[in-house]
């Protein structure tokens, strides 16, 4: 695998940039992973289960605390901003960074606003940011961001929190202060995961165990598909298909769809009576917690390449039931199959991001160019194909 951190990219180069824009060195550096999602989509904010892994793309914060309540925030990525000065003790989601240069610091500004919302004795810092986490990939590099700053401002104010409440922290910040109503799984997987495992996750209770994962043991690897597209209908389909999850929940009489047993799925699609878009939501959500439930099960004993079929399945049901796939995922999940590929879904929220692709050691660059082939012939725009092993969660580096 290539290094993860990228060219150049490392606690040396970010503690160097950030005593350029600030003059001196930082207190520490730290990292937080991008994620992948193994099985379970659209399920966590349905109060179910997923199987995120961390990705060794990172984001990584250099800071140092300071002692007049400002806050002050720099990014590698979008030099143009400039640093963003702010005062803490200000920080409200009505007063959040606006315009679009500024906007990448509305994420690490939320973090600190929902550590002191919690009541957490969090006071200024100058905060460096920088990131290997391909953005608008669905990759989560906005999880990265606020659990890298949670992560240093946890250090810097000698906080104590465990990784389980910085992630709650985080998602807090992107409800509350971004205003976007994701789930805890992003959060949860960038600050908990561990090398060499998959994280399940139950979104309702918070419990969660490490589940062996190890690809190269078994000569296998999973390749990610970015397909470096973004469709317009994104971020209103998933307020969409949130809202028609609620619906069916509340015309169910259950707290969440997680609630629905699958041994009662076709009873529960009955009572839907014709609604077919209902019924649908329903049916991808019990059956991809199912999923979840079978994966785990074969990975415990060690049957990794029988993951495959389940995650070809699960792709369809987001593709036909849940409707938050597009053509060049669908075309990653075909062209690798018929290549030979183990298992092929697309991760994230959808409408465009990424797909992970299970393929054995020996397969695969001979599927990864497949699919750029695949690509090239429909007339789209090359992907980004590159191979991942599971890869620690956050941590401190310097």
């Amino acid at each position: 695998m290539s290094d993860p951190y990228g060219a150049g990219h490392g606690p040396e180069r970010t503690a160097a940039a950030f005593a350029a824009v600030y003059g001196g060195p930082p207190a520490g550096v730290w990292a937080a992973p991008g994620r992948v999602n193994l099985i379970g989509e659209h399920t966590d904010y349905n109060d179910g289960f997923v199987m995120p892994l961390a990705l060794p793309h990172t984001t990584l914060a250099a800071a140092a605390p300071r002692a007049d309540g400002r806050l002050r925030l720099h990014s590698g990525g979008v030099p143009e901003a400039g640093v963003i000065e702010l005062r803490i003790a200000e920080l409200a989601p009505t007063a959040a960074p606006r315009g679009a240069a500024a906007r990448w610091a509305t994420y690490p500004a939320g973090v600190a606003w929902a550590m002191r919302e919690a009541g957490l004795a969090v006071g200024g810092a100058d905060l460096h940011l920088d990131s290997t986490v391909p953005t608008g990939a669905g990759l989560s590099s906005s999880a990265a961001l606020e659990v890298a700053t949670a992560a240093a401002l946890n250090d810097l104010y000698e906080l104590g929190l465990a990784p389980q409440r910085l992630a709650r922290l985080c998602q807090r910040a992107e409800n509350a202060f971004v205003g976007v109503p994701c789930g805890i799984m992003d959060q949860t997987a960038s600050a908990c995961c561990t090398e060499g495992h998959a994280l399940f996750l139950d979104t309702r209770l918070l419990t969660r165990r490490q589940v062996p994962f190890d690809l190269a043991a078994q000569g296998l690897r999973l390749l990610v598909v970015d397909t470096r597209v973004r469709h317009e209908l994104a971020d209103g389909a998933y307020a969409n298909r949130r809202a028609s999850c609620e619906t069916a929940a509340r015309a169910l009489g259950v707290r969440a769809l997680r609630d629905i047993p699958y041994v009662q799925l076709k009873s529960a699609l009955a009572d839907l009576g014709e609604d077919d878009r209902l019924r649908r939501r329903v049916r991808h959500v019990v059956t991809e917690n199912r999923r979840v439930e079978e994966a785990v099960a074969l990975l415990d004993v060690g049957e990794v390449r029988a993951v495959g079929p389940l995650l070809t399945a699960g792709h369809a049901s987001c593709r036909d039931d849940f409707e938050v796939s597009c053509p060049e995922l669908d075309l990653v999940v075909e062209s690798a199959n018929a290549a030979g590929a183990l298992g092929a879904r697309m991760t994230g929220a959808g409408f465009g991001g990424s797909a992970i692709v299970l393929v054995t050691e020996a397969d695969a660059e001979r599927i990864g160019q497949v699919v750029r082939d695949a690509f090239a012939a429909a007339g789209y725009r090359a992907p980004r194909v590159f191979p991942t092993l599971p890869s620690p969660g956050a941590r401190r580096l310097a």
